[in-house]
């Protein structure tokens, strides 16, 4: 179901409570995944950044019915960080 098929949307509520419990949680897991990549050094953690845009930008093409070359894309922010090693 998506959201604007609910009932009460758009006013909906939540139980502030428990949703912070579950979002304090997350950010928690957050910060740890973020401590461990800085002990991994700063090239693995630029490779993760790389990763990570480009499957947003190749996932976020897809869903508008357009394919992009995944090369090509990686190269392309690559450049835009300023990063002269693409691989």
């Amino acid at each position: 179901m998506f959201i604007h098929q609910y009932k009460a949307w758009p006013n909906l509520t939540w139980e502030e409570k428990a949703l912070s419990k579950m979002l304090a949680n997350a950010r928690h897991k957050q910060g740890r995944l973020l401590g461990k990549m800085e002990g991994l050094g700063f090239s693995l953690k630029e490779e993760a950044t790389l990763y990570t845009l480009t499957q947003d930008v190749l996932k976020s093409s897809e869903i508008e019915g357009e394919i992009l070359n995944p090369d090509q894309v990686r190269s392309s922010i690559a450049r835009r960080l300023g990063r002269k090693s693409q691989g």
